[in-house]
């Protein structure tokens, strides 16, 4: 089940990055800076995203990750301990193109 759970989780997260993709390459030039940007924004999620996937320290399903102009990532949503929102600043800040990670996740308390 788990399995299962983990492809569809990833096969959502590779959306972005296949528009981003297609995008690249089917034009040349004539998109806008501000498109390219958010498609760029979408592909470093997807990557954090696909990164806590793969971490079994991480729940991929309780942290959120946005994403803003200028690589700046926010994440928010719950964990179960410490080492868990340690582990999900540090995965967010190898990510390459992350300039900021700004740390909202709480500590689930029950």
């Amino acid at each position: 089940m788990k399995a299962i759970a983990t492809a569809v989780i990833l096969g959502a997260l590779a959306i972005p990055a296949a528009t981003f993709a297609a995008d690249d390459a089917s034009t040349s030039g004539t998109t806008s800076g501000k498109a390219k940007t958010a498609i760029k924004d979408s592909v470093i999620t997807t990557k954090i995203k696909a990164e806590m996937v793969k971490d079994k320290t991480v729940s991929a399903t309780h942290v959120k990750v946005d994403t803003t102009e200028q690589g700046v990532v926010t994440l928010s949503g719950k964990a179960k301990s410490q080492a868990e929102v340690d582990r999900a600043v540090a995965i967010a800040k190898g990510v390459n193109g992350v300039t900021e990670v700004k740390n909202n996740i709480e500590i689930a308390t029950n």
